[in-house]
């Protein structure tokens, strides 16, 4: 059988321009490999079908999918990023971070590099973990985290990262497929880096209050402090309940809603580039609220006071680790000088946990 394996996968890269006979081989591959796993070449076949992450414009898996979520959902409650972490992580790697994923001393992000020792973030401290990450770790945790399927994986691949239930992104970092100076694809991947939501409810409520008087705000921070997971906390905060508002989601990289619920009754817009999804938001769905991620370029600044021009509030995101840093991006810059934001919260995370600090518009004044 393994000979079988190898003349088909010698006669997949020959034929990798071919969807048609890809599609065809990867059924095929992913009977092979299944008929396999019991086997003593179970191994060499893992690392051979692991070899191609991305081809082209077409994607080759031919791998055996770790169980992805455990179904916390048919035990009654919401997965969690600890149901998720306990399907991805090796058993060793996640008996160490358990302690770590409640409490006061609540993990930020677990860090994975390929021959080297984990590391965790907590309260804005890196620490060592005993665990060392290697290949067929990495390629495990690979194969969990996409579920089977790089197709349904590829935009965000391609951007570095992957979103999974729970509430997680996953940044990945490998070795580029440059076609035309552009990244087409993605293998050898070093390492993971697995990022935890984390509530903030003093600074929800508060930006809530905000944005229920129909003012516009952005919220601002560097990577990796808690802006989406504020966004998304505001979200389903003002679009649940009786008193709920009409929210339109433009999550164009799926971050936003990462697992059902998330963002109460809103309406999204999944997957749409934010300039045409706030765009058709405004012509088409009504809304009382706006809400984006990570906004900044020129293109998506000219949506957004549009929509801002229609009577329509914009809750967004962006980074930067003050108001300074932001206003030096063209984009923010001009949002500012057409008054879209009436308040810019900035979040910082110190050893006591997440500070914010809120600024109003009329405070920074007309900068030319």
């Amino acid at each position: 059988m393994l000979n079988n394996y190898e003349q088909s996968v010698n006669t997949t890269r020959k034929n990798v321009k071919n969807a048609q006979n890809i599609a065809k081989m990867s059924w095929y591959m992913s009977h092979v490999i299944c008929e396999c796993v019991e086997n003593e070449i179970f191994n060499s076949i893992w690392r051979t079908s692991m070899e191609y992450i991305l081809a082209d414009e077409f994607i080759l898996f031919l791998g055996v999918a770790m169980p992805t979520v455990i179904n916390a959902e048919e035990k009654g409650r919401p997965i969690t990023p600890s149901d998720t972490l306990s399907s991805v992580l090796p058993p060793k790697l996640y008996d160490e971070v358990l302690p770590y994923l409640s409490g006061y001393r609540r993990a930020e992000e677990i860090r994975c590099r390929q021959g080297r020792h984990s590391y965790i973030t907590v309260m804005g401290e890196n620490l060592e973990l005993s665990y060392v990450t290697d290949k067929t770790d990495m390629e495990r945790m690979l194969s969990a985290l996409l579920g089977g399927s790089l197709y349904a994986h590829r935009e965000t691949l391609l951007e570095g990262f992957v979103t999974l239930e729970g509430g997680l992104r996953v940044g990945i970092c490998g070795r580029a497929v440059l076609d035309n100076k552009r990244i087409s694809g993605i293998y050898d991947v070093t390492s993971l880096n697995f990022r935890l939501p984390a509530a903030i409810y003093s600074a929800s409520s508060v930006v809530e209050g905000l944005v229920r008087k129909g003012r516009g705000v952005l919220v601002y921070s560097p990577p990796g402090v808690g802006k989406t997971t504020l966004l998304r906390s505001i979200v389903k905060r003002v679009a649940s309940g009786r008193d709920c508002m009409r929210v339109c989601v433009v999550d164009t990289r799926g971050e936003l809603a990462m697992c059902e619920g998330a963002l109460g009754n809103s309406d999204v817009l999944l997957g749409y580039p934010k300039g045409e999804g706030i765009e058709i938001a405004t012509r088409c769905m009504s809304p009382q609220l706006i809400v984006c991620d990570e906004i900044g370029s020129d293109a998506e600044a000219a949506a957004i006071e549009s929509a801002t021009n229609c009577g329509v509030p914009i809750l967004a995101a962006a980074h930067g680790d003050s108001i300074g840093s932001l206003l030096r991006r063209s984009g923010i810059f001009r949002l500012h000088r057409a008054a879209v934001f009436s308040y810019y919260v900035g979040l910082d995370r110190g050893r006591e946990g997440l500070n914010f600090k809120i600024t109003s518009a009329e405070e920074i004044g007309d900068i030319s």
